[in-house]
């Protein structure tokens, strides 16, 4: 059976380009190591370190390479200098990845005298900029933690509107951008965030590298101890071949970036599709700006579980969700921010698009999931 992969938001495959650097990388030395082996090696992580950096518009020596942006986010929540004193809480977007709400409520557990705040969202996904007004107005030095692109709906948050009232009470931001790289132009320096967190395998480089890219002159204290890769910023020897597929793949993706645009007009098509077919079917963040890529749908009555099997038996590959739990589907944290009710959140999908897709598979996922549905409803 031909597949017709829709989950890019969970991760992209390989490009070519990708596998060809891994390929040709691991057989290169040690970047730690003085011989002709060694330096050839570090030549090649200086230079992706560049790659990667021009890919979100920032300083090469910013750039601080990590096993995927899990890590990235957990090692900028080690930030505890604020420009107006030491952190005493963080304020964490309701709608974040697991890898920051989790580990910013961890963080609060561990850290004695550090608060962790929840910032509540819009119906559309955006933050409510009330709230972090109110959150903001005392002015004790705090670490935001917003992401660029939810995961789930695609809605891109006004990170540079953000930022300037983070700076204007003195905190710091930190911006998970790892499902927004790649697919939308990002500056750092326009922005204004203080470090923002990448993920390789989300535009098509392997899984287990990414990174972590600060602003110039913050300090990022390291969370793994040992030798002094990364200018002591994160112990342990590079993952070379991951490393020069991440920038051969960032390369690719930022060529590509304009191309990219272009999969709005497919999926604006299947959304219109969709409610043709069934007029009550509910898209999530369509009133704030999306990614291009990354529809999210629910209609009452259906149940997220169940379809996702009954499409991957039919050859097509989506999610209820995001992807990092395990295999479990289980009710949207993201959705349920945004005031979701929960017999409607039940039967979410997401279709996410990318470099490989072709407009057709958005229609056989039009069919399929329609004649599902009809099914269901019918058997009511």
């Amino acid at each position: 059976m031909n597949r017709t992969y829709l989950d890019y938001n969970a991760t992209a495959p390989l490009r070519p380009e990708a596998r060809d650097a891994l390929l040709a990388a691991l057989d290169i030395g040690n970047p730690s190591s003085v011989h002709e082996e060694g330096r050839r090696a570090r030549a090649l992580v200086e230079a992706a370190r560049t790659d990667i950096a021009d890919l979100v518009g920032a300083p090469g020596e910013t750039v601080i390479f990590t096993s995927g942006g899990t890590e990235a986010c957990n090692l900028a929540l080690n930030l505890r200098d604020a420009p107006n004193g030491k952190v005493e809480r963080v304020l964490v977007s309701a709608i974040e990845h697991s890898a920051v709400l989790t580990a910013a409520k961890q963080a609060g557990q561990l850290f004695a005298g550090l608060a962790v705040e929840e910032l509540p969202v819009t119906d559309a996904g955006i933050i409510d900029m009330a709230a972090l007004d109110a959150a903001l107005a005392d002015d004790t030095p705090a670490l935001v933690c917003v992401m660029l692109a939810n995961n789930e709906t695609g809605a891109i948050q006004p990170l540079a509107e953000i930022a300037a009232k983070t700076r204007a009470h003195g905190s710091l931001l930190l911006c998970d951008a790892v499902q927004a790289a790649g697919k939308i132009e990002i500056d750092i320096f326009t922005l204004g965030v203080d470090a923002l967190s990448l993920s390789g395998h989300k535009f098509g480089a392997p899984m287990g590298v990414g990174a972590l890219v600060t602003r110039p002159g913050v300090v990022v204290p390291p969370q793994l101890i040992g030798g002094g890769q990364e200018l002591g910023r994160r112990a342990g020897s590079e993952n070379i071949s991951g490393i020069a597929a991440f920038a051969a793949a960032a390369r690719a993706a930022k060529r590509d970036l304009e191309t990219f645009q272009g999969l709005a007009a497919w999926r604006d098509a299947m959304e219109a599709a969709l409610q043709a077919a069934q007029p009550q079917v509910e898209i999530f963040g369509c009133a704030a700006p999306r990614l291009a890529n990354t529809s999210c749908f629910s209609l009452p009555g259906l149940n997220s579980e169940t379809l996702v099997m009954a499409l991957d038996l039919a050859g097509i590959s989506v999610s209820a969700g995001s992807a990092c739990s395990s295999g479990k589907v289980s009710r949207s944290h993201v959705l349920a921010a945004m005031g979701v009710e929960t017999h409607i959140s039940r039967g979410v999908l997401r279709v996410s698009l990318g470099w490989q897709s072709k407009q057709s598979d958005t229609q056989k996922l039009v069919d399929e999931w329609s004649k599902l549905a009809g099914q269901a409803l019918a058997a009511e």
